[in-house]
């Protein structure tokens, strides 16, 4: 099982990008996903989560109310949608699976399991 994500690029501020997530399972659809981002000399912090079916969505305060994630189950497909971005989104992106279908109050790196390589995402004012 692999997540490849994508989508990553160097933008101006105010821009937005959309983050793609594949996974090569056919199990996709039974767990739920996330989106970390990691800056350079910063630990790995939470973005975003969204249940098994999409039902459900949490975001990090930082990113409330101008990303978005969202997925299609039947291509093995997460995204996030990054709009007004600043400087302070500048990070290696990773798109993460969690060990289980639902979401939690507060996710952390522990709660997934299976990880993509990440894609960068700079941002400039």
């Amino acid at each position: 099982v692999q997540l490849q994500a994508s989508g990553g690029g160097s933008v101006q501020s105010g821009d937005s990008l959309r983050l793609s997530c594949a996974a090569s399972s056919a199990t996709f659809g039974a767990y739920a996903m996330g989106w970390f981002r990691q800056a350079p000399g910063k630990d790995r912090e939470f973005v975003a989560a969204i249940s098994w079916n999409g039902g459900g969505t949490t975001y990090a305060i930082p990113v409330q109310g101008r990303f978005t994630i969202s997925r299609i189950n039947a291509e093995n497909m997460l995204y996030l949608q990054m709009n007004n971005l600043t400087p302070e989104d500048t990070a290696v992106y990773y798109c993460a699976r969690r060990d289980g279908p639902g979401l939690i109050a507060v996710p952390s790196p522990g709660d997934f399991g299976l990880w993509g390589q990440g894609t960068q995402v700079t941002v400039s004012s």
